[in-house]
């Protein structure tokens, strides 16, 4: 179930980050086969979730660490149990650096967090 959404433009790449809450894994593939098919022209699709015991992230062709474990530690930070969090980039043909690369997943992933809760 979609709880939040969250949009940024750095550098012409956008990046639209979703919130779900989920019950079992096979959502996980789900959510983010749907989102592919939803975002033809976006480039990269990185994703953390927690569910119970088991966990997963990806940086989905990003450089190593700059997507998917921004992602997943804020599910942690957060203690979000039964989350997914997908972020959705569509390139805007400037490349951001590992740095801000880094920085704008982290800021996606807190802030499409945070303006739930609040």
């Amino acid at each position: 179930m979609l709880l939040n959404k969250y949009e940024l433009t750095i550098k012409k790449s956008k990046f639209i980050a979703f919130l779900y809450k989920i019950e079992d894994e096979k959502e996980v593939k789900e959510i983010i086969n749907n989102l592919k098919k939803e975002n033809t022209k976006a480039k990269h699709f990185p994703y953390a979730y927690i569910l119970n015991s088991k966990q997963g992230k990806s940086d989905d062709k990003e450089p190593h660490n700059s997507a998917g474990m921004q992602i997943y530690n804020q599910l942690i930070y957060h203690n979000l149990n039964s989350h997914l969090i997908v972020i959705v980039r569509y390139f805007g043909g400037t490349k951001l650096g590992a740095g801000n690369l880094l920085r704008t997943y982290l800021e996606c992933a807190k802030n499409v967090i945070e303006n739930n809760i609040n």
